[in-house]
């Protein structure tokens, strides 16, 4: 289980290896995504706060990069933060994501990118519930509900 020192220390030392790589240009990315997921993912946008029903969905279930489909978090691990956005407390697998210092609008904040693909999908904080600690705050544009049997 991830903690707030592992992900401190991957942002400091570098982000465990993803299983594979995906990597399109930014045409093919535009042709693929819908503008909003595009504005998201391609160029770290956000959402609007209560934007998405998926913050109150809480069935069972896989969430996946909206860009690549790289299994990202389970439902399981889902959340109501009152944020606005989807949390999660793990992400499926130590190297789904990627961790970066992002010190944009006069704050330090941990980005999490798709480490498949470089998707922007949101930021981390220490302030989720134990036993990790952490808090996943995802934008729902950047996820993709899918079919429990993909991930056996």
């Amino acid at each position: 289980m991830l903690n707030w020192n592992d992900i401190i220390r991957f942002v400091n030392k570098g982000n465990p290896d993803p299983d594979k790589r995906v990597e399109k240009t930014e045409e093919e990315w535009k042709a693929q995504l819908t503008p909003e997921e595009y504005h998201v993912t391609r160029q770290k946008g956000t959402e609007r706060a209560f934007s998405s029903d998926m913050c109150s969905l809480f069935e069972p279930g896989i969430y996946s990069c909206v860009c690549c489909d790289t299994l990202l978090f389970d439902a399981n691990e889902k959340f109501e933060s009152g944020s606005g956005w989807p949390s999660f407390t793990q992400p499926l697998k130590e190297n789904a994501i990627a961790y970066i210092a992002d010190r944009s609008y006069g704050m330090v904040r941990v980005e999490t990118v798709c480490n498949t693909c470089d998707a922007h999908l949101g930021h981390v904080f220490p302030d989720g519930p134990a036993p990790s600690g952490l808090r996943y705050c995802m934008n729902a544009v950047a996820l993709k509900k899918v079919e429990s049997e993909k991930t056996s």
